[in-house]
């Protein structure tokens, strides 16, 4: 290795040219490299959730985390299992042994949970797995409130969610803090007794008109098409006249039985903004996009959307964000760079003080061409720029100016004894060679 320095002692005009490149490249790669505060680290860890509405919480425990206790526990390379059981849901944690192969661990997770499905209860949803991710978590939260009625406001926020969610860097903008509509039937018991029609008649009758019905398929010489009969619920009208019994020449509509009116459903929930209720945006941004950009580019069109509504609106609805992660990020980018700074002014002055003026500049060279160098090879290798690459980049700096200066300061010495700088360079950098790269 160590003719590698001799090769390039001999080709010196091609080696500065080749290091003004290789600046020029690493600074545009440090410009242009996404820069986010987690890197996309994977997890061997998945979360199955099994939503039950109205089991309590020892039946939850009984009826569902057993069962899909028993049938996880011998996956393999399982290394921890945790179980939760509470009112309305059961959910297990499974932490697997590093090295594990995700996809086989997701299908023998989803034929032990088949299994343990079969032995649930009726009533039981469908089981959902999921991945922990750190790059699926939000880097800002745009808030939306205000003393406007609450359908104004969710229609505010689904506006909204539809633009961001427009953009190419945004993965999706989930709305928190808001209620789902739906409708609320309430049966008069006089009204069915004088209409002689039974709650079972009324419950069978919804049932059978909510739902769709495939009818098969039709081929045709343009292909073949899917047939479906439109017996599900669109609109409020529709359960206003859904038919329940006929009377005579008359048709008694369930708008004949019941009060029937669009409404909330009960909050199980409640997000809040500076103190007052708000309905909020979870922006999750795409892998490989820059967090700093995407978070500007979501406040602007924002802002933007912001104002372009009435004059009345923009009095009534305000709008902030929180947990900008462009501004944690954006500190440590900042951070970073200012230690780099520091760092080289720091020692080409200690060094300027005990070796000269050309040594002082050779080592304070060599910390930001090291650092402009690792950002072609982090952009070569698609890593982003991290607090996890951000510290491990400061504290590289102190083995960069030792290696530095031992070349320095012992080519000083050669120069001293009368050897010409070149020769001594060359020399200095064959004999400390393997004990630098030892040491690093």
């Amino acid at each position: 290795m160590t003719g590698l320095v001799d090769w390039a002692s001999e080709r010196a005009r091609m080696i500065i040219a080749l290091i003004i490149v290789s600046l020029t490249a690493g600074i545009f790669s440090y410009t242009g490299l996404p820069k986010e505060g987690e890197p996309d680290i994977e997890i061997p860890a998945l979360f199955i959730s099994v939503p039950f509405p109205g089991i309590s919480a020892g039946d939850s425990e009984t009826l569902l985390v057993r069962p899909m206790e028993t049938e996880l526990g011998d996956i393999d390379g399982l290394k921890k299992m945790t179980a939760t059981a509470s009112e309305n849901y059961a959910g297990v944690a499974l932490e697997f042994e590093f090295g594990w192969d995700k996809t086989k661990t997701m299908a023998d997770v989803r034929d032990a949970m088949n299994a343990a499905e079969a032995n649930f209860p009726s009533g039981a949803e469908k089981y959902s797995i999921n991945e922990i991710n750190f790059s699926e978590f939000p880097i800002i939260i745009v808030n939306l409130t205000g003393q406007v009625p609450e359908r104004t406001m969710t229609k505010i926020a689904k506006d909204l969610q539809e633009k961001i969610e427009g953009m190419d860097a945004v993965l999706e903008a989930a709305i928190s803090g808001q209620r789902d509509e739906m409708v609320e039937v309430t049966i008069d018991p006089l009204r069915l007794e004088s209409y002689n029609v039974t709650a079972g008649e009324l419950i069978n009758v919804v049932r059978n008109n909510n739902q769709l019905i495939a009818a098969g398929e039709v081929d045709s010489a343009q292909g073949t098409f899917a047939v479906k009969i439109p017996s599900s619920f669109d609109e409020v009208q529709d359960i206003y006249d859904l038919p329940v019994k006929t009377n005579g020449d008359r048709v008694i509509t369930l708008g004949d039985l019941a009060e029937i009116k669009l409404t909330f459903e009960d909050r199980e929930g409640t997000a809040r903004f500076n103190g007052e209720t708000t309905v909020a945006l979870q922006v999750v941004k795409r892998k490989g996009f820059n967090l700093i950009d995407t978070a500007t580019a979501v406040r602007e069109m924002v802002e933007a959307e912001v104002d372009a509504w009435p004059q009345d609106l923009r009095a009534a609805v305000h709008m902030g964000t929180s947990n900008d992660q462009s501004r944690v990020v954006d500190s440590m980018v900042s951070q970073l760079e200012g230690s780099v700074l520091t760092a080289i002014a720091l020692v080409m002055i200690v060094v300027l003080t005990s070796l000269g003026t050309r040594a002082a500049l050779l080592v304070g060279f060599s910390i930001p061409t090291s650092f402009l160098l690792c950002f072609v090879l982090l952009g070569v290798m698609g890593i982003t720029i991290s607090n996890i690459v951000m510290f491990g980049l400061i504290l590289a700096v102190g083995m960069l100016v030792d290696g530095a200066i031992v070349v320095v300061e012992y080519a000083d010495k050669r120069i001293q004894e009368g050897s010409g700088p070149m020769s001594a360079y060359v020399e200095a950098a064959k004999r400390m060679f393997w004990p630098i790269v030892s040491s690093t």
